[in-house]
């Protein structure tokens, strides 16, 4: 299981990722992101909110990549700073395109920018990101510039009319890949995109915990309530929309609205955009808000506490040893299901209530929780929701302060999951691809629900040719098996990293499942000779007080003709200094010279070929005359110890 690793990561800063369109109308996007990224690293540099990784994807049309990737806030900046906006084309760009390296390359819990003022032109790979963005949990917000639909082009260019619907329908898709994934689609001017980006990455917190988070793509009154624990600092609330009203009850009892936000709970209100901030008082207990909007919006409340909750769901595994075993992909629907639930931030604090709520919806499913100890909870549900839906956990913090509060809390997941009647599996995990040679990928197909045609798709984020079967008939509650053909180009590097998605949508396109490869490619190994290392020269003239002088020797390292090339070469034996070269003109030979003290005479090296074969060259700097007088002197003493009385046997 992987909690281990994501419990380390929690305590380091969120990995930070800028997917930015770098057409001819974004100059002043891309300038507003350069202004943001030296103002996030120059903020976090040096506290534990320090992002671990920082990420840079660029995208147009019909180009996107390549992904850069560091830990150097200074290099992430010159990446940043070398971005500029040209061409551009035709409106639409690989926007998908670009998100989907990054969601494959970015470490899973990562904080996602998409900076863009145009639709994409990849739609196709909408169901393709929503599967990976379940399987990385990462967090993805749109920043989307231009909100009227008027795409301004470079000047040689002019200007275009992007089609309404169009405009429309791309703005309900980046609201359901930010809703699916807990992120949120920001709408603004040009001039406003620096302030609103500065808002929501003041939120990236490594500490940051979602309390409720509801999206509706339609208008719709309703009140919700969340609950707030003496651990929660900087509650904020984000509102997402247009002609959207709000009244606000904190647990005082004191009421706020978007016409007055003035009072004791909250701190400051702020309007950017399509996006409402409120920033208020941590006050413990229950708050109610009601919204009232006749548009799509969407809400969140945050904030700031070490208590938070993983969780994965399981079945109980065949294996020998009994146990549970992760599923990968979708839980089945129409069934049961079970979720392994671990509390994080506190040894105290005990989990009382786990459930499945509706993203879109106010329906819920409520759970048996059956405690483990260290914080794991085993929580079984009769059903699944057949929509989309977010894991609740309320408890219990053991460790509150106040008599008067009650000490209950509640955590909400940010990703949003979804049963299905159909299973993708496939029968190798660990799958190595030879540069220029196709590969088989078999896969198999089950439904416990209707039959018919069922579509299929398989992406990469490399690009690579693929080749699968457009359909495959199935039965109802039957099974089908197919294949995927994959080739990585000749030149492919050799440990290129490949994610390869599967999917099968159901003949009413209302169901859907995936699976998730990742391939590695790795070059035959052909050479089974270690490197061969030559002697050029050897200085030495040690005398008997070998403190006064130096020897040193000149090696060449070769790889023979059909080798794959030396890859290092280091020291195993031997304190003088080391110092390696390629020679002039010619990137197959090595050059290593090596200088010590004679009172270090014998030297190791370690040549190590591209596909890990191994010599060890020995060399000595000593005289063979002072070799002779020491094995004298080591002689003499040997035999001086023998005569001594102590060492007579009688």
């Amino acid at each position: 299981m992987t909690h281990g690793i994501r419990m380390m990561g929690l305590f380091k800063g969120k990995p930070l990722c800028f997917v930015v369109d770098t057409t001819g109308s974004m100059a002043d996007d891309i300038a507003a992101v350069k202004a943001v990224t030296a103002s996030i690293i120059d903020r976090k540099l040096g506290t534990q909110d320090e992002p671990s990784v920082y990420i840079l994807v660029p995208f147009s049309d019909p180009d996107f990549g390549p992904l850069k990737r560091t830990t150097d806030p200074e290099v992430f900046k010159t990446y940043i700073n070398s971005l500029s906006a040209s061409g551009g084309g035709d409106i639409p760009e690989m926007l998908l395109s670009g998100l989907q390296l990054a969601l494959t390359g970015a470490p899973s819990n990562s904080e996602i920018f998409v900076f863009t003022d145009a639709p994409a032109k990849d739609k196709n790979l909408k169901n393709t990101l929503i599967a990976l963005i379940e399987q990385t949990k990462s967090v993805v917000n749109f920043m989307i510039t231009n909100v009227l639909g008027i795409r301004r082009q470079s000047p040689a260019d002019g200007s275009q009319q992007q089609n309404p619907l169009m405009v429309r329908l791309d703005g309900q898709m980046y609201r359901d890949l930010a809703q699916a994934s807990g992120g949120q689609t920001v709408e603004v001017s040009k001039s406003q995109l620096l302030e609103a980006i500065d808002i929501l990455t003041e939120s990236t917190s490594s500490s940051l915990v979602t309390l409720l988070q509801a999206t509706r793509n339609h208008g719709k009154d309703e009140h919700f309530t969340f609950s707030v624990d003496e651990s929660v600092r900087n509650l904020t609330i984000y509102i997402t929309g247009s002609y959207v009203d709000f009244t606000l009850i904190d647990p005082s009892g004191v009421v706020h609205t978007n016409v007055r936000t003035t009072g004791s709970s909250i701190i400051s209100s702020q309007m950017v955009g399509n996006l409402r901030t409120l920033k208020l008082l941590t006050l413990v207990g229950v708050w109610k808000i009601a919204i009232v909007s006749k548009t799509a919006y969407s809400l969140k409340v945050v904030g700031e506490s070490p208590i938070d909750f993983l969780f994965d769901f399981i079945e109980e595994s065949e294996g020998p040893f009994g146990g549970f075993d992760v599923i990968d992909n979708r839980p089945t629907a129409g069934g049961n299901a079970s979720l392994l639930v671990t509390l994080i931030g506190s040894e105290v604090a005990t989990v009382t209530e786990v459930t499945l709520v509706e993203s879109v919806g106010s329906g819920q499913v409520n759970s048996t929780v059956e405690a483990l100890g260290g914080g794991e909870y085993v929580v079984h549900f009769d059903r699944i929701p057949s929509v989309e839906f977010v894991v609740l956990v309320k408890g219990q913090n053991n460790n509150s302060i106040s008599r008067a509060s009650s000490g209950i809390f509640q955590r909400q997941s940010t990703t949003s999951l979804r049963a299905s009647a159909l299973n993708v599996a496939v029968d190798e995990l660990d799958i190595v691809l030879e540069p220029g040679t196709p590969r088989s990928v078999s896969f198999s197909v089950m439904t416990t629900g209707e039959g018919g045609s069922f579509t299929m798709q398989a992406t990469n984020d490399q690009g690579f040719t693929l080749y699968y079967p457009p359909s495959l008939f199935l039965d109802a509650g039957g099974s089908a098996n197919g294949t995927v053909n994959i080739t990585a180009p000749p030149n492919t590097p050799s440990g290129t990293a490949i994610t390869l998605t599967i999917e099968a949508v159901a003949p009413s396109g209302a169901d859907s499942d995936y699976a998730v490869l990742h391939l590695t490619v790795l070059p035959t190994v052909t050479d089974f000779t270690p490197p061969v290392c030559k002697l050029l020269s050897l200085n030495s003239d040690c005398p008997k007080n070998c403190k006064q002088s130096m020897w040193d020797l000149s090696v060449q390292v070769t790889d023979g003709v059909n080798g794959t090339g030396v890859d290092r070469v280091s020291l195993r034996e031997g304190s003088g200094a080391l110092n390696i070269s390629m020679a002039a003109g010619n990137e197959n030979v090595t050059l290593v010279s090596y200088v010590a003290s004679c009172c270090s005479p014998d030297v190791q090296l370690v040549a190590v070929d591209q596909v890990g074969n191994v010599e060890i060259c020995r060399y000595s700097g000593a005289s063979w005359s002072s070799r002779v007088d020491y094995s004298i002197l080591l002689c003499f003493t040997l035999l001086s110890l023998s005569l001594q009385p102590e060492n007579v046997i009688i």
